[in-house]
């Protein structure tokens, strides 16, 4: 029973470290950025999003809240989430001039910064039935698709306003891996669109417009397929409860 409970904290505390391993990510995204490899940036933001997606499946494998339940497993979580989907990707967006030069570069890579740390403090910022409340500080795809798309610095300023806004208004987004309605396809679209964001990293600096337009595709999806369970959940509370006879 010793050796039991012993391999279990060892695979929590493995967990863990795997879910850690996302900042050391972020710090060398920053590094890559800062070097002009946007390629290697965005092979890292890879690596990040897979960890991320994977980690929490682990955490209930192992049931690592019950074993180690003195360690906070969500804040680490969130400190990583923060690190890899937001700091990161706002000194990448910097670094390689996708943002205007000067004070208005500044206050405008300033506003994901702002949005997300209320965002991550809210209580239900992941709310009971597994939606994100408001946009969920996807700050990495936006810079993923800024990059891959060569847009503009005008257009990639609204995008960052808009999607700061977004934050703080209060639409439930999918969470693909708890989700309880079509999680299945969604978690293989999820897959799929990860493979097809290494082929456009692969080909970049002028990826096919097609792999770039199946991509995008996936994004229309999660935003249509959120936007209709969302308000399908809010008209499920609208019903009064029958009172019973």
């Amino acid at each position: 029973m010793t050796s039991s409970w012993t391999w279990h904290k060892i695979s929590s505390w493995f967990v863990h470290g795997y879910t850690a391993t996302g900042a050391v990510l972020a710090l060398l995204i920053v590094l890559a950025a800062i070097e002009g490899d946007v390629a290697k940036a965005l092979w890292l933001g890879l690596a990040a999003l897979v960890i991320d997606g994977t980690d929490g499946m682990l955490a209930r494998r192992f049931d690592v809240k019950e074993r180690l339940p003195w360690f906070d497993g969500a804040l680490l979580d969130n400190i990583v989430d923060y690190l890899t989907y937001v700091f990161a990707p706002v000194v990448l967006l910097l670094q390689t001039g996708y943002l205007p030069e000067g004070n208005a570069g500044t206050v405008i890579s300033v506003l994901p910064l702002i949005a997300s740390s209320y965002q991550f403090c809210r209580v239900d910022a992941k709310t009971d039935d597994h939606f994100f409340l408001g946009f969920p500080s996807y700050w990495n795809v936006v810079a993923f698709y800024v990059i891959a798309l060569d847009v503009s610095t005008a257009v990639t300023s609204a995008a960052i306003v808009i999607c700061a806004l977004l934050v703080l208004v209060p639409v439930g987004y999918i969470y693909p891996s708890r989700m309880l309605v079509l999680r299945t396809p969604t978690l293989v679209l999820s897959a799929v669109w990860l493979v097809l964001y290494a082929v456009i990293v692969a080909q970049l600096p002028d990826p096919n417009p097609l792999v770039v337009a199946a991509s995008l595709a996936y994004i229309a999806y999660y935003c249509v397929l959120s936007l209709y369970l969302d308000q399908r959940r809010r008209a499920a509370r609208a019903v009064p409860a029958s009172t019973p006879v």
